[in-house]
């Protein structure tokens, strides 16, 4: 009988925590705090990158893994004088199905739904699931919104991934060639360049792009359809100096490359549903 997948419950610095493993090797964390990924080790290497100075106290958003951003994109949204910065998903605990085990596939499904804390700052009702599919040199995480009220909802959001490279000074990001591009940080649009590089402090929204990009010729990034937009971000030196949960140097060794919904919220009707997903492949 071939070897299966495992799941355990776990702690990362005293948070409740779930562990994959496969039997290939590949193995994810998870925490229950914000549905946050946390480490996705694959060909014996870490894929994403977590900042050693993040706030683990169970309350803050954690800095790096992949955050879920929902119901808003940073502060772009109808009640951004209510809600935290990219809401709150990413700052409350969630809860965990039953795993999905086999010899090649593991599938681990954590939950959240409306209640006290959340109503407090979005007089919304609810449902949201993260699906964390694991398999061997690929991870795939799917959001699935369900509108469980009477009225509409009306949310954005992202899948906020912090991917671990050598040196982002020398990476290289490809496949968005020709999208069109928004640069925040001087509030100009032009068509994206076949290869991105990143010589500076970096903040650019894409119309997403119909094929996977290509980070170092190592990992393969592709998203639905359902999220409109790319998000490509770095800090850089200055930046990173005044973000107190990041090193001086973090920002060398991580690029956030996010499935988003950053211009046009999704509108859902009573009883509606949306589901938006990345997937990271090692590349063959």
């Amino acid at each position: 009988m071939s070897a299966q997948a495992t799941c355990r419950d776990t702690a990362f610095a005293g948070m409740p925590a779930c562990e994959l493993t496969l039997p290939q090797g590949d193995r994810l964390l998870v925490a229950l705090h914000g549905a946050h990924v946390l480490s996705w080790v694959s060909g014996g290497q870490e894929r994403l990158y977590l900042s050693p100075q993040s706030m683990l106290d169970g309350q803050a958003a954690i800095r790096g893994g992949v955050p879920v951003c929902f119901p808003q994109f940073n502060q772009r949204g109808p009640m951004a004088d209510r809600l935290p910065k990219h809401g709150f998903a990413r700052n409350v605990a969630w809860q965990a199905d039953a795993p999905e085990l086999g010899a090649e596939h593991a599938r681990l499904t954590l939950r959240l739904n409306d209640n006290i804390q959340t109503r407090a700052c979005w007089p919304q009702a609810f449902a949201l699931a993260l699906h964390i599919d694991l398999s061997p040199g690929a991870l795939q995480l799917t959001l699935d919104v369900h509108n469980t009220d009477t009225q509409a909802l009306a949310f954005s959001g992202a899948l906020h991934t912090y991917l671990a490279v050598p040196d982002v000074t020398q990476a290289t990001l490809q496949g968005l060639g020709g999208q069109p591009e928004w640069d925040s940080l001087t509030d100009t649009h032009a068509p994206a360049p076949d290869t991105i590089c990143f010589a500076a402090e970096f903040d650019r929204v894409y119309e997403a792009g119909p094929q996977p990009m290509t980070l170092n010729d190592t990992l393969h990034i592709s998203q639905s359809p359902s999220w409109a937009n790319t998000v490509v971000w770095n800090p850089a030196q200055d930046l990173c100096k005044r973000l107190a949960d990041m090193p001086e140097d973090g920002w060398r060794h991580m690029l956030c490359v996010e499935a988003a919904q950053v211009y046009e919220p999704i509108t859902l009707p009573a009883g509606g549903r949306w589901a938006g997903w990345q997937r990271l492949a090692l590349c063959a």
